[in-house]
């Protein structure tokens, strides 16, 4: 009989062993990740998305932003001229001064003129005349919109009406012909034109109008207007509340009358 026995020493070595690896703890370096706080894919792409979308309202409203503070900046900044022309209450036009034409016959009119060339866009200031009997307004010609905007100063109303491209310049025409005024090529004494529109419906949305329409009727009463034929020479009035505006845009003046019905 063989007896077989077992190194006591070898056996604890190997239990020893075992507990060991057993008892092992697993240690995460310091740019390791916890795994419960890992985020799941969709969670992440949801996340990024939602950023995305962030980013493009913020650049959204940045140009916009811009874009408004151009129209206005240039709109502050943009070059006035302060001009004037004289004219005559009749049917007669003059290139040349008239020495034997009565002087009290001659009227003029002063105003400030800005223009916007690249937005074609024009601005006209008439202030209250000295002599004239005339309303003082602010106007605008969109050449864009196709539309012409009055601001009775006394009134504080507005009216807006299809732009007459007949009578009034093109920013660029009109700018040379401001020029040729102001470095005395061009003798501003011309004749009296006269155009007479009828207030209609009112304009409740006057943000449909364009950026410069808006800001210029903006907060105020704003009516529709509806041309009469216009005429040279004096033109009999039919209606009898009318505010008559005295300005020019052209090598001619022009009195535009607004009347209610």
């Amino acid at each position: 009989m063989v007896k077989v026995s077992f190194n006591s020493a070898l056996a604890q070595k190997d239990s020893a062993k075992k507990d060991e690896e057993n008892s092992q703890v697993l240690i995460l370096g310091p740019d390791a990740k916890d795994p419960e706080a890992v985020v799941p894919v969709g969670q992440r792409r949801a996340w990024c998305w939602c950023m995305c979308f962030g980013v493009a309202f913020m650049l959204a409203g940045v140009i916009l932003g811009g874009a408004y503070l151009y129209k206005y900046f240039a709109f502050q900044q943009g070059g006035v001229y302060f001009c004037g022309i004289k004219y005559i209450e009749d049917d007669l036009t003059l290139t040349e001064p008239d020495a034997h034409a009565p002087a009290a016959r001659y009227q003029t009119i002063e105003q400030n003129i800005q223009i916007l060339e690249e937005e074609d866009v024009e601005f006209i200031s008439v202030p209250v005349p000295e002599f004239a009997d005339s309303d003082p307004a602010d106007i605008v010609h969109d050449f864009h919109r196709r539309l012409t905007a009055y601001l009775d100063l006394s009134l504080d109303k507005c009216y807006v009406i299809p732009l007459n491209t007949s009578v009034v310049m093109p920013p660029k025409n009109f700018l040379e012909l401001l020029i040729n005024i102001k470095a005395g090529t061009y003798l501003p004494q011309s004749y009296l034109i006269h155009e007479q529109m009828i207030v209609t419906d009112r304009i409740e949305n006057v943000d449909q109008l364009g950026f410069f329409i808006y800001r210029l009727c903006h907060g105020k009463e704003t009516y529709k207007l509806q041309r009469k034929e216009t005429m040279k020479g004096i033109q009999k009035r039919e209606a009898n509340n009318c505010r008559k505006i005295r300005h020019f845009e052209n090598r001619f003046a022009i009195e535009t009358l607004i009347c209610e019905q």
